[in-house]
């Protein structure tokens, strides 16, 4: 039995994740637009029709846009808490109530084979949270969208086989770019982005002896590049001794491609 993921798309444009085993399929966000999301599932090779359900980490749009649009087209029940519901339900156009679904944050749901449980994050939303999904003895954490990581979130998503994790932006390309200054601060403040430094030493705590793969996640297209976000990561997990390349690797994400469908193994 399996467990594979694909970041299908990830970015301050848009942002969707998939994650299945073989008797459950989800998809985590659907912040594209319907045809952009099937075009994605296809260059991914994943068959929509066999999606379980749609995870909710929060209703900013590049995590909500294509939410409504893909759950009537594939019957999907949607997941999400109290109070993302409340914010997002005007934007989603009209659902059944057998697609309204709560799932709170800090709580473990099993679904099929595949137990996911929730968390808190600082973020500028209604009341953001993001995932680890763990199958039989493999454990794949998502954590973008956060002002900063505390020891708690550390603790909930350590030694994962693979972890999706922001490097939103280079604090120097922020503060020389072209963003309004209340813009900046709020991206540089609690409830805002984690830089490429500050993931960078969040990952010195968090990964474990099983981590093998790491992806660099929500990347903001006007402050920050890929290979700096790597560069600036690599660098700093090698100075205090990680293997980076050996037995770690370090991947990209993209907000337009996919990442190749990956088995944790």
């Amino acid at each position: 039995m399996t467990l594979s993921f694909s970041v299908l798309a990830s970015g301050s444009t848009g942002n969707a994740f998939y994650i299945g085993t073989e008797n459950e399929k989800i998809l985590v966000d659907a912040g594209l637009s319907g045809k952009q999301l099937d075009r994605l599932f296809h260059e991914a090779k994943i068959d929509p029709t066999q999606l379980s359900r749609i995870l909710v980490t929060h209703e900013h749009s590049d995590h909500i846009k294509g939410l409504g649009i893909i759950a009537r087209k594939y019957n999907l029940p949607i997941y999400a808490n109290e109070k993302t519901w409340k914010a997002m339900e005007g934007s989603l156009g009209k659902l059944s109530l057998d697609q309204k679904f709560t799932f709170e944050t800090e709580q473990v749901k099993c679904f099929g084979d595949l137990d996911v449980e929730s968390f808190g994050v600082s973020h500028d939303a209604a009341e953001p949270m993001f995932f680890t999904f763990h199958h039989h003895d493999k454990k794949v954490a998502l954590v973008t969208d956060l002002g900063y990581v505390s020891e708690r979130i550390k603790k909930t998503v350590e030694h994962a086989d693979a972890l999706i994790f922001e490097a939103n932006h280079d604090v120097s390309m922020l503060q020389m770019g072209r963003y309004p200054w209340n813009v900046k601060r709020r991206i540089l403040g609690d409830y805002g982005h984690v830089s490429n430094d500050d993931c960078a030493v969040a990952l010195e705590d968090i990964i474990g002896n099983q981590t093998k793969r790491i992806y660099l996640a929500h990347l903001s297209k006007d402050n920050n590049i890929k290979e700096l976000a790597r560069m600036s990561v690599e660098n700093h997990l090698q100075e205090v001794g990680f293997p980076i390349h050996d037995r770690l690797e370090i991947h990209d994400t993209d907000p337009t491609t996919p990442t190749p469908l990956y088995q944790v193994v």
